[in-house]
């Protein structure tokens, strides 16, 4: 839903570099030029973002009754 604060696996931590990420991949811009222009070099931080599904304005539309 949210992308994690620190890499799960090497405690990097990554939050800070998700809305540019989007904003750059949405932009049409290769994704591992932004990964690398980033600084994001380990297999563990890429595939965290990689893998990510941003679902926090799918399930911001239910609300607790």
């Amino acid at each position: 839903m949210i992308i994690p604060i620190r890499c799960f696996s090497c405690g990097k931590p990554v939050a800070h570099l998700w809305e540019e990420y989007k904003e750059r991949v949405a932009k049409g811009e290769n994704p591992k030029e932004v990964l690398d222009d980033l600084g994001l070099e380990r297999y563990c931080c890429r595939a965290l973002f990689l893998g990510h599904v941003d679902l926090i304005d799918s399930v911001a539309r239910y609300k607790k009754a």
